[in-house]
């Protein structure tokens, strides 16, 4: 960049992933702010929906104008709902900018599929073909260089963080694998809603969506390149009555004999050299409050001798991890700098 800042814009700064790509990029050494966006809300500051904001983020927001966005960026971020992505990206990519998005229109390579569980009409097949997968633990290096990453989402990042080195390793059977999910009410965006009313969550607990998720394929889609042979799950999603963060539980039948420790020995080795996942030692479980606000995913293990199954405990903090940190790591990866730039925040605590 000769020295230069990176210049970069946010489509969908009125959202949660939004504003946290600005708190995160707000702090990045190598980048600028150039725009932010919304569709809604254009001409009006910011700061009129997030007064946190006031004297840090002086732009007002701006309308979606690909063209316009060029003009200021060399990268944007798109955080916009499914089915707006899709038809916005291309737009973008053919303007010459690089694209990270964050809605769920790229992750699924079968566009039928796609329009199965989205209800939304699927995106070109070359460009479903051209995004790179962005769970930077495993495709780092594909998104190395990459002009179009697809964000995965927040429970498939925490979901697949916590199964991928157990199966690839062929310690679980893939026909055997639970997904017990749980995620704070920010998962479910600014928008309101009688599921998000504070009367009716506060001091509930709700399941949602049951077998109908729709990121259920794409935590199958993953496995089943890992396994090498077609994987379906069963995956329940609750709303807890918090703003941050996820835990899935994972249960799969063990293959052969192992032990909790030899889990944790098998997860730093995979992890290694990744800074962003944290294993615990052996009967230690990890909690959503030791990840708040960061990019980290804790991963713990037990072992049920009695049962022959095994159980793994995922955290994550889901508007960082789980979008906008794990955006920003992709970045760092995209343009060949240091994956930890401009994250290494400690979770806050208590």
């Amino acid at each position: 960049m000769s020295g230069e800042k990176l210049k970069v814009a946010i489509v969908g700064s009125t959202g949660y992933g939004g504003v946290e790509l600005i708190r995160f990029l707000l702090g990045h050494p190598e980048v600028e702010i150039t725009s932010v966006i919304s569709s809604s809300s254009s001409g009006l500051p910011i700061t009129d929906g997030f007064p946190h904001l006031s004297e840090i983020v002086l732009q007002n927001l701006e309308a979606v104008d690909p063209q316009a966005i060029a003009e200021k960026a060399d990268v944007v971020f798109t955080a916009t709902p499914s089915g707006v992505s899709g038809k916005l990206v291309p737009e973008l990519l053919a303007a010459g900018l690089k694209v990270i998005d964050l809605s769920g229109d790229f992750r699924i390579k079968d566009g039928a599929v796609y329009e199965t569980w989205y209800k939304h009409e699927a995106p070109a097949a070359e460009l479903l073909e051209q995004a790179i997968y962005g769970l930077a633990e495993l495709n780092g290096d594909a998104v190395k260089g990459s002009e179009f990453i697809s964000n995965p989402g927040c429970y498939p990042t925490a979901t697949l963080l916590g199964l991928i080195p157990a199966l690839q390793a062929g310690w679980i059977n893939p026909k055997s694998i639970i997904i017990d999910a749980k995620s704070g009410v920010s998962g479910a965006g600014r928008g309101t809603s009688l599921m998000t009313h504070y009367a009716e969550i506060n001091e509930n607990l709700k399941v949602y969506k049951v077998n109908k998720h729709q990121h259920i394929p794409e935590v199958e889609q993953c496995l089943s390149q890992i396994a090498g042979e077609p994987v379906t799950v069963t995956f329940t999603t609750h709303l807890v009555p918090m703003t941050r963060g996820i835990m899935t539980t994972m249960y799969a039948g063990l293959i052969g004999t192992h032990t909790e420790a030899e889990l944790v020995e098998l997860y730093r080795h995979y992890y290694e050299g990744r800074p962003f996942v944290r294993v615990r030692e052996a009967g230690k479980w990890p909690a959503t409050k030791e990840v708040f606000g960061s990019n980290y995913c804790d991963i713990g293990f037990a072992v049920d001798e009695r049962t022959g199954r095994l159980t793994i405990v995922s955290v994550i903090d889901n508007v960082v991890k789980g979008a906008a940190g794990q955006a920003i790591q992709n970045l760092n990866l995209m343009m060949g700098w240091d994956e930890t730039t401009g994250l290494l925040l400690s979770p806050v605590y208590p």
